[in-house]
């Protein structure tokens, strides 16, 4: 998120001032993917921090006005920021239709799992179960705070068939739609195992290249297995959930820090120690109208 300091000539939806949460992808716009509204998968767009584009870790960023959307008064800039992760997590809600009465494994409780569990919370999921390593118990906690039925915490030796057993305890039998926030093989092999016959499930993580699968058993029951890279148009859908107050990302926050120690920030993402780490390029609630809580 940010403030807009300067705007082209053709500019109307913006002026000088506005405070806006930044949508860091764009596509080149003019490719047939682009055309067709599949900006997220476009060949030759761009995406901050990617190696093409310079990150966030500046004073200043260049952005279409297409991709800055007004904050209101009552949002802070920590919460237009975490319009990012939760935009990816309203994309992948989309792509596995997850609905009212939907029992859901999310797989992975880092940022994307977390706003996955209230993205499928708030569509209607009434059963959810959230699976990580036991080292970062934190993030399961966290987990439950925000009213998973369930956390399973994955210790070395825990074998593939005891966690789908544990899982379906959760839910009262097997899941109709997973998430897999890891891109791990033993995170979607789980995923297709413990999925019900003609479930979906959503592969939203990056990890792992290349993975085996028992591809056998998905086939034949019907499972249907897509991906989400990114978000597709979500962002307005993100805003207007945190602007409502219809859901609350700000307990996903867990540590601060100026741009004189983003390296230590980098490192505490790294190594897992806390869940959201926000980076302030300027004092903290500078350009908040309220103070952010959490």
């Amino acid at each position: 998120s940010g403030v807009v300091r300067k705007v082209g000539s053709q500019v109307t939806n913006l002026k000088i001032g506005d405070r806006v949460a930044i949508e860091p992808a764009a596509g080149c716009r003019t490719c047939d993917l682009c055309k067709v509204g599949k900006y997220n998968v476009c060949m030759d767009g761009r995406h901050c921090t990617t190696q093409k584009t310079d990150g966030n870790c500046s004073n200043y960023f260049a952005q279409y006005a297409d991709c800055c959307y007004k904050l209101p008064d009552h949002m802070t800039m920590e919460e237009g920021a975490l319009l990012e992760p939760l935009a990816v997590a309203v994309y992948a809600m989309q792509r596995v239709d997850i609905r009212l009465g939907s029992k859901v494994i999310i797989y992975g409780a880092g940022s994307i799992g977390l706003m996955c569990l209230i993205a499928a919370k708030a569509m209607g999921a009434t059963r959810t179960v959230i699976l990580d390593l036991d080292r970062v118990q934190h993030r399961l906690d966290l987990a439950k705070k925000l009213g998973v039925t369930g956390a399973i915490a994955i210790a070395k030796d825990d074998k593939e068939d005891d966690l789908i057993r544990k899982i379906d305890e959760v839910l009262g039998g097997p899941a109709d739609r997973v998430l897999e926030c890891t891109g791990s093989q033993p995170g979607i092999r789980i995923a297709i195992k413990a999925t019900r016959n003609a479930g979906r499930i959503c592969l939203v993580g990056l990890g792992n290249e290349d993975v085996k699968l028992p591809m056998v058993d998905a086939i034949s029951r019907e499972i249907e297995i897509t991906t989400a890279m990114r978000y597709n148009h979500n962002y307005p859908a993100a805003l207007e959930i945190v602007a409502s107050g219809y859901v609350d990302v700000k307990p996903l926050v867990s540590h601060h820090f100026d741009l004189k120690h983003v390296k230590e920030a980098f490192r505490v993402a790294g190594q897992g120690e806390g869940n959201k780490v926000m980076i302030h390029l300027v004092p903290r609630d500078t350009n908040n109208k309220k103070k952010f809580v959490n």
